[in-house]
């Protein structure tokens, strides 16, 4: 008797779920970071564009690339940590990395229309 050796579509299908659930987890990270205020801006993170990236690895763990408005933000501890957080509670999600970067620095071009909508700028 051998070992059970997984067929090519059997590993293919097993990728497929795993992409899919990374693309979910990716969703729901994307949903608890748009309940993340900058307490001097009635706009969410995500909106305002200080996500840069998210990434899902087939583990669970979720990096996030983030910036905030300006490297004297009073929200400089909190933010990310709040991020961290909410993030954390997202089912399948094993672990957070969230690194703040400076570069590109943020500005208004990176909000989204629905911010610049809330915030009477178009």
């Amino acid at each position: 008797m051998t070992a059970y050796e997984p067929r090519a579509d059997d590993r293919t299908k097993e990728g497929t779920m795993e992409s899919i659930n990374q693309t979910i987890i990716e969703s729901q990270v994307i949903e608890a970071l748009r309940t993340c205020f900058d307490p001097e801006i009635p706009v969410n993170i995500y909106e305002m564009g200080l996500v840069y990236d998210i990434k899902v690895s087939a583990e669970g763990v979720v990096t996030i690339q983030m910036t905030l408005t300006s490297p004297h933000c009073p929200a400089a501890q909190s933010l990310p940590a709040e991020a961290e957080s909410k993030v954390r509670a997202v089912p399948g999600v094993t672990d957070v990395k969230i690194d703040v970067v400076w570069d590109p620095p943020w500005d208004m071009s990176k909000m989204s229309e629905a911010a610049r909508l809330q915030l009477g700028m178009m």
